[in-house]
């Protein structure tokens, strides 16, 4: 949705961290991590994560007013907070887990072996 409404104009550019070209340690991270939670790079090479990742992405296309509430004190706590519940939990909420092997990562299916 991002992706749509920036139209092309290169305010946001997003990488496809399950694309085989994928690393994570050029931005100092760690594929686990980057899995587990979103994560964005600024143009200073800076890494932001969680619902900042979110403030600065609908900032960046002129939609930052739907985030600035997540910006106030209390409810920036409570937001951060709920995402970090939220990503710890989703991909059970799916059916899926995650299985990782060296700098490679993948949601399989909770019943799937690996």
């Amino acid at each position: 949705m991002l992706e749509r409404i920036d139209g092309g104009r290169g305010r946001l550019d997003f990488e496809d961290i399950s694309g085989s070209d994928f690393d994570a340690s050029r931005y100092g991270l760690e594929t686990r991590a980057v899995h587990e939670r979103i994560h964005g790079i600024l143009p200073d090479g800076s890494v932001v994560e969680g619902v900042e990742v979110f403030r600065r992405a609908y900032g960046a296309i002129g939609l930052g007013w739907l985030v600035a509430p997540t910006r106030w004190p209390g409810i920036r706590q409570v937001t951060d907070a709920l995402y970090r519940w939220f990503a710890r939990n989703r991909l059970r909420w799916t059916g899926r887990r995650l299985e990782c092997d060296g700098d490679r990562c993948r949601a399989v299916p909770l019943h799937e072996e690996g």
